[in-house]
């Protein structure tokens, strides 16, 4: 049990160790762009990865959060590792970014606190997985509309299918497969600390939802303004 524990830790270790050079390599290739923009691709690399990852680790596919509350397995605990070890790696990020933000900085310490905390407690791989897979499933989308606007494309047809296709996965994966995974969490029986954080993460993601509503509304009425005729 302590190699377990060990080879964990080594994952995460390392791999805040591969994000950190990966950031660096991606930061010599676009020295000409900024320290966001460099960040984003790293995040959607791992959020293609962690998705995938989470994805093959789904033990029987109907019912993908089965077993409930029960030890991960060895890609199951490999996946939350090196999610645990991005998540590391993103909020020290954040920290010399100007744009640090409080909402996402609740997410990254939510989400370390309770990856590691079902790490330690050889509990709910399944489910954190799943949490996994649901909350990075519409990170591509959210970076590549961020990436889009540094390249000249603010007010584009694409970046505007950038927007909405964010939006609709976001709504999809965390305000219809997210409350279910909460409550599935919520009446577990699992430490407290578990159902805390699975809490907090749904909560957040309200938050963010909200935020998102108001932004494609604001879009889809700006965009519709613009191109009513003048009288």
């Amino acid at each position: 049990m302590e190699g377990d524990e060990e080879n964990i830790v080594n994952w995460i270790v390392y791999g805040v160790i591969l994000w950190s050079s990966l950031f660096v390599l991606t930061r010599k290739i676009f020295e000409k762009r900024s320290f966001d923009f460099c960040n984003r691709i790293v995040s959607t690399l791992h959020a293609c990865l962690a998705v995938t990852l989470s994805i093959l680790s789904v033990e029987d596919w109907r019912c993908p959060v089965c077993p409930l509350a029960s030890q991960p397995t060895p890609l199951q605990a490999q996946t939350l590792a090196i999610s645990v070890a991005y998540l590391i790696y993103d909020l020290i990020c954040c920290l010399f970014d100007n744009q640090i933000k409080l909402d996402n900085s609740v997410h990254h310490i939510v989400s370390i606190v309770g990856l590691g905390g079902g790490l330690a407690y050889k509990m709910c791989g399944s489910e954190m997985v799943a949490a996994i897979a649901l909350t990075e499933m519409s990170s591509p989308f959210l970076h590549m509309r961020e990436l889009l606007k540094e390249l000249g494309h603010k007010d584009s047809d694409l970046n505007l299918a950038a927007d909405i296709l964010f939006a609709v996965i976001f709504t999809l994966a965390r305000m219809g497969g997210g409350p279910y995974l909460t409550y599935v969490t919520l009446t577990a029986d699992i430490p407290i600390l578990l159902k805390t954080m699975a809490l907090g993460l749904q909560l957040v993601s309200a938050f963010w939802f909200y935020k998102i509503a108001r932004m494609v509304k604001y879009k889809l009425t700006n965009r519709t303004s613009k191109r009513v005729p003048l009288q």
